[in-house]
């Protein structure tokens, strides 16, 4: 009798099997790293705007909740920043102001958009404070 090539359906469905549990852990994995990597670039860029208040504050004696042209000039790629705000699909950064304090003070806010909403807001205050969601820390 000669011999069959091929496999077995015994064979196919334990393949099918490994795969699918290998797929069960790695799919939420990368979903979870994808959404901390989009939370870091919008940290970045909330830092560099803070940054930019305090050199701001120093020009000016004043913040300004201007993230755009003729403000702080805030440039990053994936980002567009207008007077108001800058924005990319995941955050979308504003600038609050108050320089009737004494001292001035501002806090950044990004407002989680799109596939960000599981993870929150983040906020960053011109003392430090830095939140995510409530929750003191990043």
């Amino acid at each position: 009798m000669k011999k069959q090539k091929g496999f077995t359906l015994t064979e196919i469905m334990i393949v099918v099997t490994v795969v699918g549990i290998i797929s069960m852990i790695a799919i939420p994995s990368y979903n979870s790293y994808s959404r901390k990597a989009k939370r870091s670039d919008a940290q970045q860029l909330m830092m560099d705007i803070s940054s930019r208040q305090t050199q701001f504050l120093l020009n000016a004696r004043q913040y300004t909740a201007n993230p755009g042209t003729g403000g702080l000039s805030t440039t990053k790629d994936g980002w567009t920043c207008d007077t108001d705000s800058c924005d990319n699909n995941f955050y979308a950064v504003t600038i609050a102001v108050d320089n009737s304090a004494t001292p001035p003070t501002f806090t950044i806010t990004g407002t989680a958009i799109n596939s960000q909403l599981l993870d929150g807001n983040l906020t960053l205050t011109s003392t430090g404070a830095r939140t995510l969601a409530g929750n003191s820390g990043w």
